[in-house]
């Protein structure tokens, strides 16, 4: 009987670690969905017509796409310059505002330098290599900003010495990838060998 409910315990959690990416994937689409279609019940509510929101849509999707060429093109418009000095007064805020920004550019930035490269270093003790993201760097220290899984939007921010690291040839979304699949899509597992 013990042998059993063993063997049923097991079978569930291998079901339930298979199902997890399914759940997971469909909570982001329900909450996009909700998100839009709330937006859609306001404007719809407030003009009382289909075309009217259509319209709407068709008006917002076009400035933002405008907004994005303009960045890419001749950097930020006029009209964020004027939003971002507005919250750059407002007390805590302007905080959450910036550092918002400085975390949306880092991972979106062309800069391979910074926000896209990734390293290992010993964490949380001697002997134990997990990968972390390079935030930031000054002479030869280094922000590290070091994930956990399987949720790599927490983890801990820590600066070391530039001899405590150890470069990696894996990418931001490899790395993520990594974290995320505990470990199960590793793809670097010659770099595996060279950690001491």
């Amino acid at each position: 009987m013990q042998n059993y409910t063993k063997t049923l315990l097991n079978y569930f959690l291998i079901g339930i670690l298979a199902i997890i990416p399914i759940v997971v994937i469909l909570q982001i689409i329900i909450f996009i969905e909700k998100i839009v279609s709330d937006l859609f019940s306001i404007v719809y509510d407030y003009a009382d017509s289909y075309v009217y929101t259509a319209l709407f849509f068709v008006v917002s999707f076009t400035i933002v796409v405008s907004i994005g060429q303009k960045i890419v093109k001749k950097g930020r418009p006029w009209v964020i310059t004027i939003f971002d000095r507005i919250i750059a007064k407002i007390p805590f805020l302007n905080t959450v505002y910036r550092v918002i920004g400085k975390l949306i550019n880092m991972f979106s930035s062309h800069d391979q330098t910074v926000g896209k490269e990734v390293v290992y270093v010993e964490y949380p003790s001697p002997g134990i290599w997990v990968p972390a993201y390079v935030t930031n760097h000054h002479e030869d220290r280094y922000v590290l900003f070091i994930p956990t899984s399987p949720n790599p939007t927490s983890g801990f921010t820590v600066i070391v010495h530039q001899a405590k690291i150890i470069k990696s040839a894996m990418n931001i979304e490899e790395a993520t990838s990594f974290i995320v699949s505990v470990g199960v899509d590793y793809n670097k597992s010659a770099e595996m060998t060279q950690l001491p």
